[in-house]
């Protein structure tokens, strides 16, 4: 039995994360004692997920190959936001939910826009594959850091902690300008109007700069100046 669509099935894990960790904070304004922290545990559970979604791109590029082609000719020469649109409306079951092939359907469909996804030989499916290994860690240990910044102080050094975060999130943020720079190079946008690679691709790995570039600042915060004070409301 159907309970839930693919698109429902991601605001659903983006509801549930959130509303676990923000009750967490120890601040008597949950949501907005501390910016910083609100959008980094925001960006941090959405990248929690896609990094599982990468993790399924590795296992099941064959899939995602044999998906995409499907796809390709159904919502080809301009029908790749229908595409988009079908697979968010597309019913899953609780069971679906833990499948690996339900959520490599991302990739199959994104590469509507961007073929280089269903192809295992390009940068864009490496360094996302990577991702979704290395990145969950950090975020977890970024996320730890924010809720319980002096509990923090007791085990875990600011170098220790300052460190990781550089180089985890400037992995993120490098290997998404490398792949747009990429995409931009190879011409990859051929085909497709303006309005659709803004929207579809610029906006949705912009996060990915973003976000990152804030987590970096506040590493350097905690570098300089040897505490997790940037953390408290």
């Amino acid at each position: 039995m159907a309970l839930l669509t693919w698109g429902s099935a991601i605001v659903l894990w983006i509801v549930l994360t959130c509303a676990i960790t923000f009750n967490l904070l120890p601040f008597q304004n949950k949501l907005f004692g501390n910016l910083l922290v609100s959008s980094l545990l925001f960006f941090n559970n959405l990248n929690i997920f896609i990094s599982l979604c990468e993790i399924c791109l590795g296992y099941h590029i064959k899939f995602i190959q044999k998906d995409y082609k499907a796809r390709l000719k159904k919502y080809g020469k301009g029908k790749q936001w229908e595409g988009s649109f079908e697979l968010l409306q597309t019913p899953l079951s609780i069971a679906d939910c833990f499948k690996g092939k339900t959520w490599a359907l991302m990739w199959s469909t994104y590469s509507l826009f961007d073929p280089s996804y269903q192809n295992q030989e390009s940068f864009g499916f490496f360094i996302d594959v990577g991702n979704g290994w290395t990145t969950i860690p950090s975020c977890i240990l970024l996320n730890y850091v924010m809720i319980f910044p002096n509990d923090a102080i007791e085990w875990l050094s600011y170098e220790l902690v300052g460190c990781i975060i550089v180089a985890s999130y400037w992995q993120m943020l490098y290997g998404t300008l490398i792949y747009s720079l990429s995409f931009i190079f190879n011409k990859r946008w051929h085909g497709h109007n303006v309005s659709s690679m803004i929207l579809f691709v610029g906006s949705t790995n912009g996060l990915w700069v973003i976000f990152p570039a804030m987590a970096m600042y506040s590493a350097y915060c905690i570098l300089r100046d040897r505490s997790y004070d940037i953390f408290m409301e």
